[in-house]
């Protein structure tokens, strides 16, 4: 049986709490936007629609971002 899919407006409210985990996440380990995307690698505009939740990273970017930041995964989507 398939399961209703959540709406925008919910996908687009987790995408902003995941992007300000990520955030609050790079600024307690001092570290500017341009120290993480490039060792991601992503753009910077990319990286800048991520944090602002706008943005829709795979999880492998989202594993390489955590390792950019030096924090676990699971900080950045609880």
């Amino acid at each position: 049986m398939p399961r209703d899919l959540p709406d925008e407006t919910w996908l687009l409210q987790e995408r902003q709490r995941i992007g300000s985990r990520i955030r609050d996440a790079r600024m307690d380990h001092n570290l500017t936007q341009e120290q993480v995307f490039l060792a991601v690698p992503v753009s910077r505009s990319y990286y800048q629609e991520i944090e602002s939740g706008q943005g829709n990273p795979t999880l492998v970017t989202l594993i390489l971002i955590a390792r950019a930041i030096g924090c676990p995964l699971t900080d950045l989507v609880r």
